[in-house]
């Protein structure tokens, strides 16, 4: 019920609870991060990522539209970092590099998040990682339509930034 009503890191971080935006990134991350991990655990075939790709995919679907909240879930960030970690971890780190920039020149989280999910892919891409582009690229649009009222905001110049109370 505060800020914008979302579930996400972000937002909990409006409640003033450092320790909680932490906790709910952390759980949010880790989600993605476990079901890629346990599926390539489980469902390992020389070196094949499908199952985890396929596990990644329905830990975010799950996020953005859980059915305990009536369909109303997160924008999906941590979760698509967490299954970018588990699939593969140095296009995460280049990931939580593009938003720290983009973050500490605009001090825009939801500018900084499009940005880094609008490159993703691409570096996927350009590493070989043909099969985690396209997913990628699906979820990448899926944080896209989830923040559609954000790039509205931004566009308007009225985005909150990080650090404004409020």
């Amino acid at each position: 019920k505060i800020g914008s009503g979302n579930i996400g890191a972000t937002n909990v971080l409006r409640t003033g609870k450092k320790s909680l935006a932490a906790a709910t990134l952390l759980g949010d991350l880790l989600k993605g991060t476990v079901a890629v991990l346990l599926a390539n655990y489980l469902f390992d075939v020389a070196g094949q990522t499908t199952m985890a790709i396929i596990a990644g995919f329905g830990a975010f679907i799950g996020h953005l539209y859980p059915l305990w909240l009536k369909f109303k879930g997160g924008k999906g960030v941590a979760t698509y970092i967490g299954i970018l970690l588990g699939l593969v971890w140095q296009c995460a780190l280049i990931f939580c590099a593009i938003w720290l920039i983009i973050a500490f020149l605009f001090r825009i989280s939801s500018l900084a998040a499009l940005v880094a999910s609008l490159i993703a892919p691409i570096i996927l891409w350009w590493l070989g990682y043909i099969q985690e582009a396209q997913l990628f690229i699906i979820l990448s649009v899926l944080i896209w339509f989830k923040h559609r009222e954000n790039i509205k905001r931004i566009l308007s110049g009225t985005e909150s930034r990080i650090g404004d109370k409020g």
